[in-house]
């Protein structure tokens, strides 16, 4: 066992704290590697603020994680010391199961994927996140940082950029599709910029046009305010494909109605109250409301991959350990353009 420096949130409601945690010896298929930067993530407040329910204190959150190899066990075939690498929301699956040999593992059900935090591995110990200075991964759920990403942009992409990245690439955006994006966040962003660089014309539907200027600099065609009526009427039936990836409760009728024949509306984001569907927005055009969960290790090795080569990378705030809690609610008040991202060189 090891010890290291972490954040952790103590107890819900209470603000994160500087500590130390342990991490398990190095295993033969194990990777251990220092922790050079670590994405906030929203589903971070969620869990530390116990908004999900079956929060497991103390946690430190973290699932998006990039740092440098520092040693790898005996039978490591994957990764050498020096490899620069990452790791998103989950470390371990049961590996058995009809998705996880589908390479899907985000949907493992014996008895679930184990989450980089706030779960309980296959030890029985529970994990804890990348708001601390090392990690020990089983190789198989670690990635490879391909070398043009810089380690504090390749972190939100961990699970940002695979969130968008999935439904994008199974929806079959690309050339000829025409792709709205429901929020300019953390998540909208990083959708805008790989539709675009996946061929797809894409526009941004954001409550206001306060973003409007970066929504087209990061290559959106068009911009529209949903607070504006009007904008439900212009776009009527124009898009095949309509990520959400803001959590509040929308009226579901109003953005269906968005959708062209067979259009599918995706939710990234899980809103706190149930969704409201009316029917005749699903019939009166054959359309359908789906969610994606962000993607196996395969695919999103994939994402990295196609973000290195189409040069896809998240506008990032850099911040100091010790920032977390105000970073928080700045995040809350969607007062980040458009990730943090913790340097975490004094938890090394």
């Amino acid at each position: 066992m090891s010890t290291v420096s972490a954040y952790a949130a103590p107890a819900a409601g209470e603000p994160l704290t500087k500590t130390t945690i342990t991490r398990r010896e190095v295993g033969p298929h194990d990777v251990a590697f220092d922790i050079h930067f670590a994405g906030i993530c929203h589903s971070d407040i969620h869990t530390v603020r116990d908004e999900w329910g079956q929060a497991a204190y103390p946690v430190v959150p973290g699932h998006e994680i990039a740092g440098i190899v520092t040693e790898v066990g005996s039978e490591v075939t994957k990764f050498a010391v020096g490899d620069r690498v990452g790791v998103g929301c989950f470390v371990d699956s049961c590996r058995e199961c009809e998705f996880c040999l589908a390479g899907e593992e985000q949907y493992c059900n014996n008895p679930g994927m184990v989450g980089t935090y706030n779960a309980v591995g296959f030890d029985g110990q529970p994990t804890q996140g990348g708001y601390s200075g090392a990690i020990v991964v089983d190789e198989n759920y670690v990635l490879t940082i391909p070398e043009s990403i810089p380690l504090d942009k390749a972190a939100p992409l961990l699970c940002a950029g695979i969130t968008t990245y999935s439904p994008l690439r199974h929806w079959n955006a690309g050339p000829g599709t025409e792709v709205a994006v429901i929020g300019l966040g953390g998540l909208g962003h990083l959708a805008v910029k790989i539709a675009v660089a996946m061929g797809a014309h894409v526009t941004v539907l954001s409550q206001s046009l306060k973003k409007m200027e970066d929504g087209l600099r990061l290559g959106a065609s068009e911009y529209y305010a949903t607070s504006d009526r009007d904008t439900f009427t212009k776009l009527k039936g124009k898009f095949d494909l309509i990520l959400n990836t803001v959590s509040a409760n929308l009226d579901m009728g109003d953005y269906l109605g968005l959708l062209a024949l067979d259009g599918t509306l995706v939710e990234l984001g899980m809103p706190e109250r149930p969704m409201e569907v009316p029917a005749p927005a699903l019939i009166f055009g054959r359309r359908r409301l789906s969610g994606s969960l962000i993607g196996g290790i395969a695919e999103t090795q994939e994402m990295l991959d196609f973000c290195a080569e189409h040069d896809v990378t998240p506008e990032i705030e850099v911040i100091q350990p010790d920032y977390i809690n105000e970073a928080y609610e700045r995040v809350l008040a969607s007062d980040v353009r458009y990730r943090f991202v913790i340097d975490t060189a004094t938890l090394r």
